[in-house]
């Protein structure tokens, strides 16, 4: 039996916590079990240098782990001077996945910049961190749409991401870092309120896995993003 009695299909507990930090345009803390993550949404007036004119704005994302996020204190990265591979790696799927839901050229001339900050890991940090990551960018939307700053709202669809896996030869949701330190399989699925995925990510780790097994990681992962979206409309009072 998984910690706190999970079933194999069943998603951790999540939360969402609105407004945790008075200044950025769109703020929330996002709780996966014990994973928290802290997004914020920051809205730039102005576009990037390469959409210069183009009419069009630009959405991105960064990503870091707090020194004392994992069971053992961590160098911060600027210390170092360099990002890591993984951070980058996440950072960029994290911008890729809110992008591709949003109408670029509805933003105007502007940029948003989701800041994903982690601030406790137990597995899962860049799942939290899209499906966190979304609905602070909806409330940085929504107030340049309250404000009048732009006209019609650019997001098309809502977003979600969870892990999945196979874990003793079992198929499960939303992996702990427990688990996840010791799945046979590791996949993390970014899908649209509509079904459509964005990104698979997926390995097996020193084995295979079956059509089978890939059919029922995906089913799983289906069920788990449909309830975190509806948990983001529900907290956004949609």
């Amino acid at each position: 039996m998984r910690n706190n009695n999970r079933q194999n299909n069943e998603k951790r507990e999540v939360n969402f916590k609105l407004d945790v930090n008075i200044h950025a345009e769109g703020a929330v803390l996002v709780s996966f079990g014990q994973t928290k993550v802290i997004c914020t949404a920051s809205v730039d007036d102005k576009a990037p240098p390469f959409l210069r004119g183009e009419n069009k704005g630009w959405v991105t994302a960064e990503y870091a782990m707090l020194p004392r996020a994992t069971n053992v204190r961590n160098v911060r990265e600027s210390i170092r001077g360099k990002l890591s591979g993984r951070t980058m790696e996440i950072q960029r799927l994290v911008g890729r996945a809110l992008r591709s839901v949003v109408d670029l050229t509805k933003l105007g001339e502007r940029s948003i910049i989701i800041d994903c900050d982690v601030i406790q890991a137990d597995g899962g940090t860049r799942t939290a961190s899209i499906t966190g990551g979304f609905v602070a960018l909806k409330l940085a939307v929504n107030k340049l749409i309250e404000e009048g700053i732009i006209s019609e709202n650019p997001i098309k669809e809502y977003l979600a991401a969870i892990s999945v896996g196979v874990c003793d030869g079992e198929t499960i949701l939303d992996l702990e870092y427990e688990e996840d330190s010791k799945a046979e399989v590791d996949m993390n699925i970014v899908m649209t309120e509509k079904g459509n995925f964005v990104e698979i990510q997926g390995t097996g780790e020193e084995t295979t896995f079956t059509d089978e097994q890939l059919f029922e990681m995906l089913a799983y992962a289906k069920k788990g993003i449909n309830e975190l979206i509806r948990q983001q409309k529900e907290v956004l009072g949609e």
